[in-house]
């Protein structure tokens, strides 16, 4: 009996955090994510809270709808609105497996924007629960050098849960 249960246990927990992929995960981005990130410190909502409240800076890598390409000419197309961490950097589809040239040079700049360029200052990635953008992108900020990358997995999702503030974002400028 202990057996059996102590096998559903381990499943449940394999199933709720899979193994951490060789690479950037290219689809299924919204779907359990790893316990953990190699080069990056995981976090919890008390930490994320912690590193806020001492100016921490917090990139939000939460994807961006486009505007529908089948939309007739002329209609009226308004963003959904963003709610994020309050002072976080909203760079819209930073997490995506592989990133365009151009949209590589907007994160590799946002992150140096918001760390004034420093790879030493800390930095918290993420975007909400089970999004395995904010994986990538704590992942490319350890590939490009930065060496106190913090991956909040619970994102907004979290830190709504916490009664912590939210506020509306806009992108940040390229």
């Amino acid at each position: 009996m202990l057996a059996a249960l102590l096998l559903v246990l381990t499943a449940s927990a394999a199933r709720a955090a899979p193994p951490e992929p060789g690479d950037y995960r290219q689809e299924d981005y919204r779907s359990p994510t790893p316990a953990t990130l190699r080069g990056a410190e995981t976090i919890a909502t008390p930490q994320a809270e912690r590193l806020w409240r001492a100016g921490v800076a917090f990139i939000d890598v939460m994807p961006r709808p486009p505007r529908p390409v089948a939309l007739p000419p002329g209609t009226i197309w308004r963003d959904a609105p963003h709610d994020s961490i309050p002072r976080a950097q909203w760079l819209p589809n930073t997490g995506f497996g592989a990133l365009a040239p151009q949209t590589e040079e907007y994160f590799r700049h946002g992150l140096a924007a918001a760390t004034g360029g420093n790879v030493e200052k800390p930095v918290v990635l993420f975007c909400q629960r089970n999004c395995w953008m904010s994986w990538n992108a704590a992942r490319r900020a350890v590939s490009l050098g930065y060496r106190h990358v913090h991956w909040y997995p619970d994102g907004t999702d979290g830190w709504a849960e916490a009664g912590l503030p939210l506020e509306r974002l806009s992108p940040a400028a390229p």
